[in-house]
């Protein structure tokens, strides 16, 4: 990998990460259509990394405040009452079926998961549910029940395959529940944390193992990307938020169908390979 390849997929990691428009397709696909080669899972992974320390600095007060509340209601029967200790707990049981099902699928998710007509495919049926969800939610509820987290949840483990989007099946199962959009994007942004951390850790020794397929990083071009991923991924994260207190999500919707639509007239005249 050289650096402008380096800098390049931290600046669409960092744009793309929370965005209902799948970081993990938009990596695929740039490093296909600028090189020719996958950058890889691990890659991806591992750059999450900075997008996901920019969530930790940006709700850094409410982590803390929802840390606090989790360690104290081991011990204080009143802090286990309060909005915070459970919703320390939605984030907690939230994160388990990523983390399940991402060890139960390693091998695809590195491999089958990441066929380019999979990602056109998931890119426009989501864009399709996500649409529905934003037409039909209700949108009249603030506050998570457990049945909201399991459901989000599952949601957010459909991001295994490149183009559902972590934070677009998260937002779209918090839609379809009545949720309100900036309370489903919060809830988002918190339940990605210990899923993406996790993974991130756990490949980067598969990130530096100079032996396999494709374009291989340097442990200088992974801390770079990393960084810049975390810069940008700061400035998306408050632009997101003012953008739902205000907006529909059309704008992504269209933006999934076409880029998917695109991507499958460039696999069906065979520019680009699917693997």
């Amino acid at each position: 990998m050289d650096w402008f390849q380096a800098i390049v997929l931290g600046l669409v990691q960092g744009l793309t990460e929370f965005l209902p428009i799948s970081s993990s397709a938009h990596l695929r696909v740039v490093s296909t259509l600028g090189w020719g080669t996958d950058a890889g899972a691990s890659f991806t992974a591992v750059t999450q990394l900075g997008t996901e320390a920019a969530v930790l600095i940006f709700y850094a007060k409410k982590i803390g405040v929802l840390l606090g509340a989790w360690f104290k209601g081991f011990t204080d029967a009143v802090v286990r009452r309060t909005d915070e200790y459970r919703m320390a707990w939605y984030v907690i049981i939230g994160s388990a079926p990523i983390a399940v099902l991402g060890v139960i699928f390693k091998d695809e998710i590195r491999t089958t998961f990441r066929n380019l007509w999979i990602t056109a495919t998931v890119m426009i049926v989501f864009a399709v549910v996500l649409a529905v969800a934003d037409e039909l939610g209700k949108q009249k509820r603030t506050e998570l029940t457990m049945r909201d987290s399991i459901t989000m949840g599952f949601a957010q483990a459909m991001a295994l395959v490149p183009g559902v989007s972590r934070s677009g099946g998260t937002l779209t199962a918090g839609l379809f529940l009545g949720i309100e959009r900036k309370a489903a994007t919060d809830y988002s942004f918190l339940l990605a944390l210990p899923a993406v951390f996790g993974a991130g850790i756990f490949s980067i020794p598969d990130v530096m193992d100079k032996t396999g397929p494709g374009p291989h990083a340097s442990t200088a071009q992974m801390i770079v990307a990393t960084v810049i991923a975390f810069v940008v991924g700061y400035a998306t994260i408050a632009w997101l938020l003012r953008y739902v207190s205000k907006h529909t999500y059309s704008v992504f919707v269209w933006y999934r169908i076409v880029l998917g639509v695109g991507l499958m007239v460039l696999l069906a005249t065979n520019t680009i390979p699917a693997t």
